[in-house]
């Protein structure tokens, strides 16, 4: 089971972009998702989450601008990123705090816990 982030790119302020990250395996069912980002030198920060039900919940510094979504059936998140600013470039990994799947070799059921993307870049310009 892996997650797999796309979407990032380079774009002038007040501009937009759209990240995307997909689960991939045999997924049984996926927990809350959610999208954080990274400057070097810098901790992770929280940017947002969405439940399975689709409860959202925001870092205040993107509220109004970004919005999280979910698509359960084919096992993606997305953030839409609106009115970018230069201090919103980083590394955006999306996460996925717990995936059931089936086991490939007996067909039991797996825990996954706390499962990064590799990353993608947003750089913002002024």
């Amino acid at each position: 089971v892996q997650l797999q982030a796309s979407g990032g790119g380079l774009v002038q302020a007040g501009g937009s972009l759209r990240l995307s990250c997909a689960a991939s395996g045999r997924i049984l069912s996926i927990g809350d998702m959610g999208w954080y980002r990274q400057v070097p030198g810098k901790r992770r920060e929280f940017v947002a989450r969405i439940t399975s039900a689709g409860s959202t919940n925001y870092d205040d510094s993107v509220k109004g601008r970004f919005t999280v979504s979910r698509d359960n059936a084919k096992n993606t998140i997305d953030l839409q990123l609106n009115s970018l600013e230069p201090e919103d470039t980083g590394m955006y990994f999306c996460n996925a705090a717990r995936i059931s799947y089936r086991r490939a070799y007996d067909y039991t059921e797996g825990i996954s816990t706390d499962l990064w993307g590799q990353g993608t870049q947003v750089t913002v310009s002024s």
